[in-house]
């Protein structure tokens, strides 16, 4: 079996001064360097008066300062940039970072940002046109001398995107519906599922190899990673004790520590993994609940990820 990995979905908004910010997520940076492979920024301009970074350009900073990592977006809005352009970013990003960039796509879905800024919000089913052209033209200009794609909704006339992404970015795309599930089964190297318990994901499981049955592909070819939050208490906490209103994340599912798939002692982290683990899961993107309390990151670091793949 692959080697699990984790990778850290940085905080993006900025609930205190610049300079405490910073700070702490330098502090989170180096804790996690050296054990988790990737770092993760989510695409997303507005949530009512909370502040949030710009994604495309804090991830990029960050991965400036962090060579050692892969890093990616979950996900980038396909809403909010011309595919072509987009093209030429991802082979920038490429470029320069010697070909550590994992695009992580999808095709939008917070409403305020959208009239907010003026972009286009049409129904979901035209959204995933545009995310199927998108990744078409895509996956062309990374390919091809010049391109030349006349869609429903994007068009590019004798296109070039040079340098070419070297070596072509892995494409991450996340849902759980069953049209999106064929467009990953068709276009994706990997499926990310997003704050999904155990007893949903076996669920979705079947949904997606039945959309790869539907379009032809081995399941076993599509990566599959988690992304979600985590909480990890020393051994001998009492778990149930853990404030889940202070959480980063939080989910109205889980309304007791218990509940939640990830808030435990490093054993019972270990077991709540297992059964993703068994089900395909190779990466796991985790939010850090306590967020700039670095606790339970030092712990997954010390003891949940070498003991898990020993495990593996």
């Amino acid at each position: 079996m692959s080697t699990i990995e984790f990778g850290f979905s940085l905080p993006t908004q900025p609930r205190m001064p610049r300079e405490t910010y910073l700070k702490h997520l330098r502090e989170s940076l180096d804790i996690v360097s050296g054990h988790f492979r990737s770092i993760w920024f989510p695409d997303h301009l507005q949530f009512q008066d909370t502040p949030v970074l710009e994604g495309w350009t804090a991830l990029t900073y960050m991965a400036a300062c962090y060579p050692a990592f892969k890093f990616g977006h979950v996900v980038l809005a396909q809403t909010f940039r011309n595919p072509a352009l987009l093209a030429k970013m991802v082979a920038t990003a490429q470029y320069l970072s010697e070909g550590r960039f994992v695009l992580g796509i999808g095709a939008g879905w917070n409403l305020e940002e959208h009239e907010s800024y003026n972009f286009l919000f049409p129904k979901p089913g035209e959204r995933l046109e545009q995310l199927e052209e998108t990744l078409c033209i895509l996956k062309a200009l990374w390919t091809q001398p010049r391109t030349t794609i006349k869609g429903k909704h994007y068009q590019v006339v004798n296109a070039a995107c040079e340098p070419k992404p070297d070596p072509i970015p892995r494409i991450m795309i996340g849902g759980s519906q069953p049209r999106m599930l064929r467009l990953i089964a068709r276009y994706a190297d990997e499926w990310n599922s997003s704050h999904v318990d155990i007893t949903t994901y076996r669920e979705r499981i079947k949904a997606s190899e039945r959309a790869c049955a539907e379009v032809g592909r081995d399941p076993a070819t599509l990566r599959r990673s988690w992304l979600g939050g985590c909480y990890c208490v020393p051994e001998g906490a009492d778990v149930s004790n853990v404030d889940l209103s202070s959480f980063r994340s939080p989910n109205p599912q889980w309304k007791t520590p218990s509940a939640h798939p990830f808030v435990g002692t490093p054993n019972q982290i270990i077991e709540k993994l297992k059964p993703y683990i068994d089900l395909g899961v190779v990466s796991f993107l985790i939010k850090n609940e306590r967020f700039p309390d670095t606790t339970s990151l030092r712990l997954l670091v010390e003891e949940v990820l070498p003991r898990l793949n020993a495990l593996v």
